[in-house]
C-alpha cells in the first residue's frame, strides 16, 4: 500500500480560528481571514509576537480545535487504500504532544496510534506523499508534496495544490 502522510495543524485542525479568535479578544483587534492571506498572525503584528506564541505554548491550546470540514470522512475513505499517517512537527511546540494526542483519538478514533507522528523535521517521514500546509517540509521530503492552502501559503506557487479535502479526495480517488 502506498502512504499519505497529513500534517495536523491547518490541514485536519483549525488553528487559525482559534489563534484569532483569542488574539482579537485579548488585544481588541479586528483580524480576519482576508487580512491573512499570504502571512500569519505574529507577521501582521510583530511587536506581539511573544504574546502570539504564548497562545500555542498553553498546554490546551490544541486540544479545542476545531476540525477542518472533510478531513475526518476523507481520512478515513484514503485509510481503505492507503497506508495514512498523521505528521505533526509537535517537537516546535512541546507543550502540545497531550492535547494533539488527545485530539487526534477524539476526531479520529479509526486511526492507529501508530499511525501518528510527532516530529521536528518531517523528512524523516517515508511516505509516498505528504499533505502539508508548509512548503518548508516539502524541500526534504522524497515523496509527493500536496499544499493544502491555508491562508498564509496563498501566495506559494510550485506546488500541486489541494485546496480542500473534495480536492484531495478527488486527487487520490482519481
Amino acid at each position: 500500500m502506498k502512504r499519505v502522510a497529513i500534517d495536523m495543524d491547518e490541514v485536519i485542525a483549525d488553528i487559525v480560528d482559534k489563534h484569532l479568535q483569542l488574539y482579537n479578544r485579548d488585544f481588541n483587534d479586528n483580524i480576519t481571514l482576508i487580512d491573512l492571506h499570504g502571512k500569519k498572525l505574529r507577521e501582521l503584528r510583530p511587536h506581539l509576537n511573544n504574546e502570539i506564541n504564548n497562545y500555542l505554548v498553553e498546554p490546551t491550546f490544541f486540544r479545542d480545535l476545531k476540525v477542518i470540514e472533510g478531513s475526518q470522512d476523507v481520512i478515513r475513505e484514503l485509510s481503505e487504500h492507503f497506508e495514512v499517517f498523521i505528521t505533526t512537527a509537535a517537537m516546535e511546540v512541546p507543550t502540545s504532544f497531550t492535547a494533539k494526542y488527545e485530539w487526534l483519538k477524539q476526531h479520529f478514533p479509526f486511526l492507529s496510534d501508530m499511525n501518528f507522528v510527532f516530529c521536528g523535521d518531517k523528512s524523516i517521514i517515508r511516505a509516498d506523499y505528504l499533505i502539508d500546509d508548509n512548503v518548508r517540509h516539502f524541500k526534504r521530503f522524497c515523496g509527493q508534496g500536496l499544499l493544502f492552502t491555508a491562508p498564509h501559503n496563498i501566495h506559494e506557487t510550485g506546488y500541486t495544490r489541494v485546496n480542500n479535502w473534495k480536492e484531495v479526495r478527488d486527487y487520490f480517488m482519481k
